[in-house]
């Protein structure tokens, strides 16, 4: 089975990725993990990537396509994958038709911006230990404090509401014309991601089955 998972910042794609790839024996695979890899173990499209992102310019399309290609021409790709923000614009997704390389589902998580922006902007996070922590549904017993090491609980920039309704602007001006591509195609789900994270999940199995 061939996944490819949409969904805004903040919308739960890494807890339903996470389940996905458990029921179907498939391999996970995030642009973000396949630069840092190939950036890590120095091959000549990592170093080209790396080229860019030392210069803080977004990795081009044709140079992003080509990770991709050569990471599901691995073996463990052979049972399939979940796509998880790739592709990104219907430029990437035609781009994967005339490679081949095939999509079974598009499962599109929509959950809305007051909402994504009300998730993102309470998340805290422990500065000593890295324990994630929520103002309104996850609260520290003791508020700036993490229970479980007692270091700062902070903030972060990248939760800032002013960062977090800049990165889903982006996300909706890329991505909108991607979800009308795989209208046209019929093979896209949408999922209702405002719903308790057990009832999306299900939801998206029961489309993939």
């Amino acid at each position: 089975m061939k996944v490819v998972l949409l969904g805004p910042p903040g919308a739960g794609k890494g807890t339903q990725a996470t389940g996905i790839v458990e029921r179907y024996n498939i391999v996970h695979i995030s642009t973000g993990d396949i630069f840092r890899k190939n950036v890590k173990e120095g091959t000549p499209l990592g170093k080209q990537a790396k080229a860019y992102m030392d210069k803080g310019e977004l990795v081009p399309d044709e140079l992003v396509i080509a990770l991709v290609q050569d990471r599901l021409q691995q073996d463990d790709c052979k049972n399939g994958y979940l796509l998880d923000g790739f592709p990104r614009t219907t430029f990437q997704a035609e781009a994967m038709e005339k490679l081949g390389l095939a999509v079974d589902k598009v499962v599109d998580i929509q959950v809305a911006d007051e909402i994504l922006i009300g998730r993102a902007t309470g998340r805290r996070v422990c500065k000593k230990c890295g324990s994630t922590y929520h103002a309104t549904f996850r609260p520290t017993k003791v508020e700036g404090v993490c229970d479980e090491c007692g270091g700062e609980v902070v903030l972060r920039a990248d939760d800032e509401e002013a960062t977090v309704t800049n990165r889903i602007a982006v996300y909706h001006k890329e991505t909108a014309p991607l979800v009308d591509f795989y209208e046209k195609k019929g093979n896209i789900v949408h999922i209702n991601g405002e719903e308790d994270a057990a009832v999306v999940q299900e939801k998206i199995f029961a489309a993939l089955d």
